[in-house]
């Protein structure tokens, strides 16, 4: 009766630790999507708020750089500067310069890690923003907010 009584307890025991384990192992699955969620949210919301910062005629450009790829240019009123963003070597990377300066990945500001950063415009005043996060789209209040010219299509 002894071995019994222990066999059973064990059988408790162990289905209480696989219990465990098993939930532990869902719950660092869940928040590991939920941090990943988080983070595509945050680009998304950054690049969102600064093409909306940036919303008059023509300020908003996407543009082709041999080295880095698509760069969305926003250009800062009333000034020759512009926040470029782009991505190299798995980061998203952002630079506030004179519009016409050479990117300088080694002196930009990391805004997010991902190997994606794609821009084009689907229709008068709207972007298409493609990151490893996925698609969104971003409207202006400005139609003519996006510069077509030198545009990635």
């Amino acid at each position: 009766m002894g071995l019994y009584t222990i066999g059973i307890a064990a059988l408790f025991l162990a289905g209480f630790f696989l219990l465990v384990f098993f939930g532990a192992q869902m719950y660092r699955n869940t928040v590991g999507q939920q941090t990943a969620n988080n983070e595509t949210r945050s680009l998304q919301s950054y690049l969102t708020n600064s093409i909306s910062a940036g919303d008059a005629s023509g300020a908003v450009r996407v543009q082709q750089d041999a080295d880095v790829g698509t760069v969305l240019v926003i250009a800062d009123k009333g000034s020759s500067y512009a926040l470029r963003i782009y991505c190299r070597d798995g980061k998203i990377l952002e630079d506030y310069a004179k519009e016409t300066s050479p990117l300088r990945p080694e002196r930009a500001n990391e805004i997010s890690s991902g190997s994606v950063l794609e821009a084009e415009e689907v229709r008068a005043g709207t972007l298409k923003i493609t990151t490893d996060g996925g698609s969104f789209l971003v409207s202006t209040r400005s139609a003519d907010a996006v510069a077509t010219e030198g545009a990635a299509r």
